[in-house]
């Protein structure tokens, strides 16, 4: 379930997640002490001591008298990413004492309950389940409009057995949120289908490729994806680059999609090599390992294969994996599943 905590946690974000409300600047934040351990938590953050970070956070803060929602909110943060989810939620209960909107409010509200439902494991029990959608329709109750919450909320209700209520939350996150929003089709896709929000859903994204065309991965249903992170700099993704060529000429015509999704920094030399090496397939560039970081990785080349329901079957990493032979049971399973399907050209 790694993928679908991380994608409900992810819609704090893709569902605007707010900053707090605006106040009048505090005192405490001349002051050479606070000012001091702020200083001193940006600068382990540098030196990527992520424990000393949080302390220091968690100093300035006593410094302000425990008023400083901006250092809990950092602490939170890195405490998340760190795995240690029990203590960030007991922060997010302070962050919301601090609130001074309802949304602000419900949007610690909704921290509190993921990091809950990170500290609860692989198999949460109904009894943790339940207190998670309690929180959950506190911050929905303290802003409506607060779609991460819904969103997961309706995640919760799934895995609670409770499709009906799961697949309504679903709706109506659908249609409130962005048209450009790609979390969208995803709530729609949840909506029809609740029980897929308890399988291992791979991050909700949209990309402009390097054709100027648009892939979101949630308008790829009836199609297998397969998602290859590389760079031109990557021995091991050189090698790899043939058998890739392989995969798109084998599987041309059928319900197969791939895109590429690049390390490089240099634009020039990545546009230079994919046509170099007829890589004619949707390319992306993470530059900023943005999109990589919301997969969670950090080596390569990693792949991913998606089978046509938009579920996470496979994520392997460095070359030899077996790539073909999981795409074919994939795509065998997607027609079967769809007897006469629109066949589209690998990577268009």
């Amino acid at each position: 379930m790694r993928f679908t905590v991380a994608v409900c946690a992810a819609m704090l974000c893709l569902f605007s997640r707010a900053a707090l409300s605006q106040v009048p600047t505090p005192a405490y934040e001349s002051d050479p002490k606070f000012v001091s351990a702020m200083q001193d938590a940006k600068r382990c953050i540098h030196e990527r001591q992520y424990n000393f970070a949080v302390d220091g956070y968690k100093k300035a803060n006593k410094i302000a008298g425990g008023k400083c929602a901006h250092c809990l909110q950092e602490a939170y943060d890195w405490q998340m990413k760190r795995g240690e989810y029990k203590d960030a939620a007991a922060i997010a209960v302070q962050i919301q004492a601090l609130a001074v909107a309802p949304r602000d409010k419900s949007m610690a509200e909704a921290e509190q309950a993921i990091a809950m439902l990170r500290a609860a494991g692989e198999k949460p029990k109904p009894a943790q389940l339940e207190a998670i959608h309690a929180i959950y329709q506190t911050a929905l109750t303290d802003f409506p409009k607060n779609l991460s919450a819904l969103f997961s909320d309706g995640c919760v209700l799934a895995r609670l057995g409770k499709m009906d209520d799961a697949s309504k939350a679903f709706a109506v996150c659908a249609d409130s949120a962005s048209p450009n929003d790609p979390t969208r089709i995803r709530a729609r896709h949840f909506a029809e289908n609740p029980a897929l929000s308890n399988s291992k859903m791979a991050p909700a994204f949209t990309v402009t490729a390097l054709d100027g065309s648009r892939f979101t991965l949630d308008e790829m249903g009836g199609r297998v994806v397969l998602i290859d992170f590389w760079a031109t700099w990557c021995g091991p993704c050189k090698e790899e680059l043939p058998h890739m060529r392989k995969i798109a000429r084998e599987f041309a015509g059928q319900p197969l999609v791939i895109i590429s999704i690049s390390w490089d920094s240099d634009e020039a030399k990545w546009k230079e090599f994919i046509q170099k090496n007829d890589m004619a397939w949707v390319q992306y560039r993470d530059a900023d390992h943005d999109l990589s970081n919301r997969f969670g990785i950090n080596a390569i080349p990693h792949y991913f294969t998606i089978d046509s329901d938009g579920v996470l079957t496979a994520e392997m990493m460095g070359s030899g994996s077996d790539v073909e032979g999981k795409l074919k049971k994939l795509i065998a399973r997607a027609k079967a599943a769809s007897p006469a399907p629109t066949t589209v050209a690998a990577g268009n």
